[in-house]
């Protein structure tokens, strides 16, 4: 299409969070946010299209892609979930559509039931959601967590290869084209700097693997439309995940991918393209129009 993606900036918690912004500004507002260990091109097989009728911010999320990285931040799920809703606030966003892929569904999912008035859809893509990992990966996750909770962190940061551990997770899928070596590159470069490996111990310090149960006590409050997409064969989360959030979310509706994996966006982008367009489509009830008015 003809529009270009422009990349703007917007300062919350004094740390600056770059997004793309596209379509028309007067436009319905829907809200991407990836996941580990991406940025917003995540979502670059959905953005144009999404754009053509609805205003599309795509965020870097604090911390990654071209986004500061301040290690004097706290990154525990509450503050990130409050942190979302700043970030909405300071993009003049007072309710709109929100859509998270991975760590950005389990952040949306949060700020869902805490903040309903402001979700007109929500759609999360595979993501732990109210749960957590595949048993491989969850030791891994914890063991990062010990790591940067580590008073030799910073000594960690300097010696552990961190990008080269996230290139090597990845290989497989580069090598089924999930995505090029690009566009790897462009996920992961900035934690070949001691800084940015630093910083990745300095998040996972104050990420936690466990299951969330008040998160999963809370989906039947959720009352937006809400869209489950999911790849199935993803090697870190079990398809029963997205099962359990479409049977407990009152207006869920489940999207299975066969075969679309964790990176289903990317792996499968005309099939999320579908799904999340059929969400659009939706109406609201009339309890949320006249809660957001």
């Amino acid at each position: 299409m003809s529009q270009r993606a422009e990349m703007r900036s917007v300062r919350v918690d004094g740390a600056r969070i770059a997004y793309v912004d596209l379509g028309d500004p007067a436009a319905e507002p829907v809200v991407l946010l990836h996941g580990y260990p991406a940025n917003h091109r995540a979502w670059r097989h959905q953005i144009p299209a999404l754009a053509e009728h609805h205003r599309v911010l795509a965020l870097d999320w604090l911390g990654w892609g071209v986004s500061e990285r301040p290690t004097d931040l706290r990154f525990d799920y509450d503050t990130e979930v409050a942190r979302l809703r700043r970030v909405l606030d300071a993009l003049g966003i007072g309710d709109g559509n929100l859509f998270g892929h991975d760590y950005g569904g389990f952040l949306a999912l949060g700020f869902a039931q805490r903040h309903p008035e402001r979700v007109r859809r929500l759609a999360i893509l595979n993501s732990r959601a109210h749960r957590t990992f595949v048993p491989a990966w969850y030791a891994v996750f914890s063991l990062v967590g010990l790591l940067g909770r580590s008073p030799l962190a910073n000594a960690f940061a300097k010696v552990l290869p961190v990008a080269g551990i996230n290139y090597a997770a990845l290989r497989k899928p580069v090598r089924d084209g999930v995505f090029d070596r690009e566009t790897l590159d462009d996920y992961l470069g900035w934690m070949r700097d001691p800084e940015g490996a630093r910083w990745v111990l300095h998040y996972f310090s104050q990420y936690r693997v466990p299951a969330r149960a008040d998160l999963a006590a809370g989906l039947g409050g959720i009352p937006c439309p809400t869209a489950i997409v999911w790849g199935t064969g993803d090697d870190y989360l079990r398809t029963t995940i997205a099962e359990e959030l479409a049977a407990g979310i009152p207006r869920a509706e489940l999207t299975l991918i066969p075969g679309g994996g964790h990176f289903v966006m990317e792996k499968a982008p005309d099939e999320v393209l579908t799904a999340l367009r059929r969400l659009l489509a939706r109406e609201r009830t009339g309890a949320q129009v006249s809660g957001s008015e």
